[in-house]
């Protein structure tokens, strides 16, 4: 009994220096082997001396991609009438010296096509920010 117990120690302790030495292998392995720089690290430089910018959400995205700097008019109907009534003030007394035998109707018609083209109209506006 006495000698299994003598065979089963030796057996562990030989096992033990066996891990340890192993141990001691692989951490000399891994001190030999240079750290390889992170690549998202490296296109980060890279893009940063470009002026490139990174976006890392839809967030940033959406703001890179932003150009104009001014935020979007996003419901230029609401500020149509006001600037409709605005115009019309304006241009329909040069409408009639223009056009004097015309109707009522007929001038507003006419005021109605120069409004669809008018950079004024917030529609077109809305547009031409875009372009």
């Amino acid at each position: 009994m006495a000698e299994i117990q003598a065979e089963r120690e030796k057996k562990e302790k030989a096992a033990a220096a066996a891990s340890a030495a192993a141990i001691t292998r692989k951490k000399d392995e891994e001190t030999d082997e240079p750290l390889e720089e992170n690549p998202n690290q490296q296109m980060a430089a890279l893009m940063a001396a470009e002026g490139a910018v990174e976006a890392r959400s839809v967030e940033d995205a959406i703001a890179v991609l932003n150009v104009a700097g001014t935020p979007v008019d996003r419901h230029p109907e609401k500020r149509m009438k006001a600037a409709y009534s605005a115009f019309e003030e304006r241009e329909l007394p040069r409408l009639k010296q223009e056009n004097p035998n015309m109707r009522l109707s007929q001038l507003k018609q006419l005021l109605k096509k120069d409004w669809m083209k008018s950079p004024e109209n917030p529609m077109n506006m809305a547009y031409t920010k875009r372009t």
